[in-house]
Parts: structure tokens; C-alpha cells; sequence
């Protein structure tokens, strides 16, 4: 039962993090334009797009758990939600507070996401995640 509650918790953070993507690319388009060079506000519209992409990743990931009754869907939102911190975090610092070496961190994320997606796919394929038998 506690997977099942993976799966809520992470309908819940997927939400979460849609809406503050959305908060984001707001601040971006309004508030950075006149502070950020084109580079800078680049990186920064990657991470709040990367962000939404996978916040959606997590609710479908979330629900498919709950609604199919295979719990063990949810590590694929946890990768999604590690993505989200790593990927989106480190483009976020890059270009809010110039902090370079984040950049390093970038790819770990990416490599999170890659997991994530591989996995519902995997669980999709394997474990019927899309069809009730």
C-alpha cells in the first residue's frame, strides 16, 4: 500500500511542479527580459519548459499507478522528480546566479530523465501498465 501512496504523492508534486513551471516561464517572458542576456534567458526558458515536460511525466506516471493498480510504476516519477531538481535546478542556477559549475550537475539530470521515461515505458510494455486485463 505504501507504493500506492507513491503514486498519490506523486500526482500531488507533479502538480506542484506544473505550477510553478508555469510561475517560471511567467517570470522569464516578463520579469528577466530586461535582466538577462539572450543566452542567459535561453537556459532559463529550457529549465521551465524541461520543468512542465516532466511534472506532466509525474502526474501521468502517478495516475497510471493508481488507476491500472501497479504501484511499481512509481519509480518512474521519482526519476522524473530527480530530473526535475538536477536538470532544472542546475539550468535555474546557471542562469539566475551565474553559478557555472552547475552545469556538471545538468547532465546527471538528464540522465534521470532518460531513466524515468525508460522505465514507463518498460513498465507500459511489461507490466500492462496501459491496458487492464
Amino acid at each position: 500500500m505504501q507504493s500506492r501512496r507513491s503514486c498519490q504523492i506523486l500526482v500531488a508534486m507533479g502538480s506542484l511542479a506544473a505550477a510553478l513551471a508555469v510561475a517560471a516561464g511567467a517570470f522569464g517572458a516578463h520579469l528577466l527580459k530586461s535582466v538577462l542576456d539572450p543566452p542567459q534567458l535561453a537556459v532559463f526558458e529550457t529549465a521551465a519548459r524541461y520543468q512542465m515536460y516532466h511534472a506532466l511525466g509525474m502526474i501521468a506516471v502517478g495516475l497510471a499507478g493508481q488507476i491500472v493498480g501497479r504501484p511499481q510504476v512509481a519509480r518512474a516519477g521519482w526519476c522524473f522528480a530527480a530530473g526535475i531538481v538536477l536538470f532544472c535546478g542546475s539550468l535555474y542556477g546557471v542562469s539566475l546566479l551565474g553559478i557555472r559549475w552547475l552545469g556538471a550537475v545538468t547532465p546527471i539530470g538528464g540522465v534521470a530523465f532518460i531513466m524515468g521515461w525508460s522505465l514507463f515505458g518498460w513498465y507500459a510494455w511489461r507490466e500492462s501498465v496501459c491496458t487492464q486485463e
